[in-house]
């Protein structure tokens, strides 16, 4: 499991204004949910995830800008470095990122999810990895999955848009039919606009063919922490 690192100036700035440096270096997981919440809470966590959401990642920009702060940011986070460690568990070729108050899961060809050329249907070994990962979203029913589709360059953009939506949907509806609510779920789609690898490389066009997920706290359970808050 990944911690992110910051890779942006503004995020940069941003933490060094208000947090310790030995601080964030020393604290676990759930810690530092605690300390950036406490630190400037969900305002904070919404200026960092306007941020990261800007630099070509959407994903770990929902999660930080879902951040609650305080306290109840690190019960939350407690409950998610114990999610993101089952889903280390049982899908080991999945990227998994704890970051702040949430979870960044990223699937490629290499990590159990991918599909035929020009295909967006689940199949295979990307049936059995999503039938491992619905499995665990049932063991932590208090949180909301956001479900979003990428390509590589290859292609016109509006074919790439068009297909990230298909391969995206195509996971959202899987999960839901492994009998997962439909309410927990958000998808969008980017086409080729949000590369992670270098599309002139073989290698980085793999990277780029991928479905991400960001996971993060439902309000039942944003309501289960600060109450536990107040105790």
């Amino acid at each position: 499991m990944r911690i992110l690192n910051t890779r942006s100036a503004a995020l940069v700035m941003a933490f060094t204004l208000l947090l310790s440096c030995n601080a964030v270096k020393n604290a676990n997981k759930t810690q530092k949910g605690a300390t950036i919440g406490a630190a400037g809470g969900a305002i904070i966590g919404g200026i960092i995830g306007n941020n990261v959401g800007d630099k070509n990642n959407t994903a770990l920009g929902a999660i930080l800008g879902a951040a609650i702060g305080g306290v109840a940011g690190g019960y939350i986070g407690n409950r998610m470095d114990r999610q993101a460690e089952r889903i280390e568990e049982e899908i080991p070729g999945a990227e998994v990122t704890r970051v702040g108050e949430g979870i960044n899961v990223t699937f490629n060809e290499e990590a159990g999810v991918y599909f035929d050329t020009s295909k967006s249907n689940v199949k295979g070994t990307s049936a059995e990895t999503l039938n491992k990962l619905a499995g665990i979203f049932k063991e932590y029913p208090d949180s909301y999955i956001l479900v979003e589709g990428h390509t590589d360059s290859a292609g016109a953009d509006d074919y790439n848009m068009k297909l990230s939506e298909q391969r995206a949907k195509s996971v959202t509806n899987y999960l839901i039919a492994q009998g997962l609510d439909a309410s927990r779920f958000n998808t969008k789609w980017y086409g080729e606009t949000q590369p992670k690898g270098d599309n002139s490389t073989k290698e980085g066009k793999a990277m780029n063919r991928r479905v991400e997920l960001a996971i993060v706290a439902s309000d039942e359970l944003k309501k289960e922490a600060m109450q536990k808050a107040k105790q």
